[in-house]
């Protein structure tokens, strides 16, 4: 079970905005699929939460952008669990552009956003938060910040 999953993705023509870069809600959709590919490779995907009649909403997202994502780019979104408590959970992001190097080096990244998002689980029938079951909190790696990619902020801020 890797801590750090690594979801691809390349920029796309309807993801630029008026500015040539790819929009800045752009990200928050990046990040949601990354979450998404995640659960569903711990053995989570939006049909096990429906059985369980429980998932995920978000209370907050904090970016920072750092920059621009262009058309084409190959970009990987880094994504991990650094926190459950009893009824949400913080999950952290890296988006990096990886270019390949000249020769035997390695790729080149840039990093172009990180962030946090805090989320709630809820019971889907009375959409109020609900307690965490061992089974789900158990599929997943804590990747503290000691441990994050990048030098994610020890403050809980990315």
């Amino acid at each position: 079970m890797p801590a750090l999953f690594e979801y691809p993705h390349t920029v796309t023509p309807e993801e630029i905005d008026g500015q040539g870069h790819a929009g800045n809600v752009v990200y928050v959709d990046w990040m949601q699929q990354a979450a998404v590919a995640h659960s569903t490779a711990q053995g989570w995907p939006p049909q096990r939460y429906q059985q369980s009649e429980a998932g995920w909403v978000v209370r907050s997202h904090e970016i920072e952008y750092l920059q621009p994502a262009w058309e084409n780019d190959r970009i990987v979104v880094q994504t991990w669990v650094a926190d459950f408590k009893k009824l949400t959970s913080l999950r952290r992001y890296r988006i990096i552009r990886r270019e390949p190097a000249d020769g035997p080096l390695e790729p080149v990244e840039t990093v172009l956003a990180t962030a946090a998002t805090n989320w709630v689980h809820i019971g889907f029938a009375v959409r109020m938060p609900r307690r965490i079951p061992v089974e789900l909190s158990s599929a997943f790696e804590i990747l503290d910040d000691d441990h994050a990619p990048g030098g994610i902020a020890s403050d809980g801020r990315p």
